[in-house]
């Protein structure tokens, strides 16, 4: 199976700042002060033809594009969703152990840290992984969203209020690192970090994205944070270089999540 070399996902950047120049180079001539803002509304329709001089000359750069896009990096051997579990599903397990195995180094590294567990929102999982061949497009279609990892540090108190927000949101919001236990009556059985119980006056770190932790989602606990580290990752980046290690992907919903029956 043909791996692709991340780096090449740059190209798709290159194309994007060509574009870009190519549109402030149209705009050389306008005024040095703006004295007046209109708009209209123009419909794309088949009245707008192809300029072949353009056409021939962006051309190559889409290609390539394209070819990094779809060029094969894993195999999915079933449909991996977000609606398949309760509390946890394989999309939301697989994107939240991608997130720590693939940051943690970058985190250690930089700060002498482990990541104690992960967090991130079900509502930012926008696609399905077909079955079959998983590309860099997979990435692009599941995490459509420029959001990059930032870890926190969050005193154990901080992270009931996160339970707290698990239980009542009543969403399979992917988490990793940690195992939430519910009774019958939704109440907390049991919530451990790294196998060990939540010492409430402990520093854990917990990698988010950077929409989550400014409030998104109204995860609200995370304003309680100590300390925060932007990582520059996207989340979609590490997916991508994820898959490209692996050669199939068999994430499941287990017990990480999950209520007394």
């Amino acid at each position: 199976m043909a791996k692709l070399k991340h780096f090449d996902i740059l190209n798709i950047k290159h194309y994007v700042i060509f574009i870009t120049f190519m549109v402030l180079a149209s705009c050389k001539n306008a005024p040095e002060h703006l004295t007046e803002l209109t708009g209209k509304q123009i419909a794309i329709d088949s009245s707008f033809t192809t300029v072949d001089s353009i056409q021939k000359f962006i051309q190559p750069f889409h290609d390539r594009v394209e070819s990094i896009l779809d060029s094969t990096l894993a195999y999915a051997p079933f449909v991996i969703s977000k609606t398949d579990g309760k509390f946890n599903t394989t999309a939301g397990n697989l994107m939240a152990d991608i997130v720590l195995s693939e940051t943690n180094p970058i985190f250690k590294k930089r700060t002498g840290h482990n990541i104690d567990m992960v967090l991130l929102n079900h509502g930012g999982i926008r696609s399905i992984i077909s079955k079959g061949n998983v590309t860099s497009r997979t990435a692009y279609e599941v995490m459509p969203f420029e959001n990059s990892v930032v870890v926190v540090e969050l005193k154990g108190e901080s992270l009931m209020k996160m339970v707290d927000y698990l239980i009542h949101s009543k969403r399979a919001h992917p988490i990793a690192g940690a195992q939430l236990i519910l009774n019958k009556n939704n109440t907390v059985k049991a919530f451990t970090v790294d196998g060990k119980p939540i010492d409430k006056n402990k520093s854990y770190y917990v990698a988010t994205s950077d929409y989550l932790v400014t409030g998104g989602d109204n995860m609200g606990f995370f304003k309680d944070a100590i300390s925060k580290t932007e990582t520059d990752y996207k989340i979609r980046n590490a997916m991508i270089d994820f898959f490209s290690k692996v050669d199939t992907l068999a994430p499941k919903v287990d017990l990480r999540y999950y209520q007394l029956q």
